[in-house]
């Protein structure tokens, strides 16, 4: 271990120095350097170059266990502490969720639904409990507005709107598409926060009309829809956080790419045994009448 650090550091400093400091002796350092690689070493390499293509290809957001079964998908078996080491060397690290900022307007008179959904965040079959919420971007023009609309089965997005106003119009925007790609059957579940968006005459009656049952969590309490704004923490720390302020139909643009070509596609979720959520739809039973 002495003598890789050394190796590692000999652009930085002189071996000399460095022999010193680490107290091995400069003949043993270039002895060892001379011997041809092990087996080992040459695996490590080649697993190395993997981790690192992986990794690139998650948009550098991926740590050691979704690389991990990425590469096992791959039919490359490796563990996880393989995985974390290789990539502690090639100084990888994967990106933690950020926290997420309410944007719930709950002072309003209208009409609101009891918390059927009670924290119970899974669901049988696909199409049985669409979770939705909305989150904003700051661009150059001013405020974005996202919502999205998720079923609790798979974590796929299964309806999304943008607008640079946060009304009833943007999540029946959502709510119209959801409805259109995945024409549930009657006594879906609809959770949702308090928010008076979700309140709004032309929503209920949507939702009353397609036999959707209301569900919405207490009021102040943003951990009754934690899905979805773990979703929006996300879609932030994978995305949003790491890109430079756009316009708004730049950053309309990058939000729609993430959503439909990697999120639903490609991202393995940790909760679905690291499928991703078009995967883990496509494993269940393809004659189930909710789908």
């Amino acid at each position: 271990m002495r003598f890789i650090f050394i190796d590692a550091q000999r652009a930085s400093y002189p071996v000399g120095v460095l022999c010193r400091v680490m107290q091995v002796g400069r003949s043993g350092f270039y002895a060892w350097l001379a011997r041809p690689p092990s087996a080992r070493a040459c695996a490590d390499k080649i697993l190395a170059e993997k981790i690192d293509r992986v990794f690139r290809a998650s948009r550098g957001t991926y740590g050691s266990p979704r690389i991990r079964a990425q590469l096992n998908a791959e039919g490359v078996p490796v563990s996880k502490r393989r995985v974390a080491r290789l990539m502690r060397r090639q100084g990888l690290c994967g990106l933690r969720k950020a926290r997420f900022t309410p944007t719930t307007d709950s002072r309003h008179k209208l009409p609101v639904a009891p918390n059927l959904l009670a924290r119970q965040f899974t669901a049988t079959a696909p199409n049985r409990v669409w979770v939705t919420d909305v989150t904003f971007v700051w661009t150059l023009q001013g405020w974005l507005y996202l919502a999205v609309i998720l079923d609790l089965f798979s974590r796929r997005v299964v309806g999304w709107a943008m607008s640079a106003h946060n009304d009833e119009k943007l999540v029946l925007q959502a709510l119209n598409m959801a409805l259109h790609r995945r024409r549930p059957a009657r006594g879906l579940i609809h959770h949702s926060d308090r928010g008076s968006v979700y309140c709004g005459t032309r929503y209920r009656a949507v939702l009353k009309a397609h036999g959707i049952q209301r569900s919405m969590s207490r009021k102040g309490d943003c951990w009754d829809n934690a899905v979805a704004e773990s979703f929006f923490g996300t879609l932030k720390q994978e995305m949003l956080f790491r890109r430079k302020l756009e316009p708004r139909r730049t950053a309309q643009t990058a939000i729609f790419e993430y959503l439909e070509a990697y999120y639903n596609l490609k991202r393995r979720h940790s909760k679905l045994g690291f499928l991703s959520p078009v995967d883990f739809e496509e494993r269940t039973d393809p004659t189930d009448s909710s789908m």
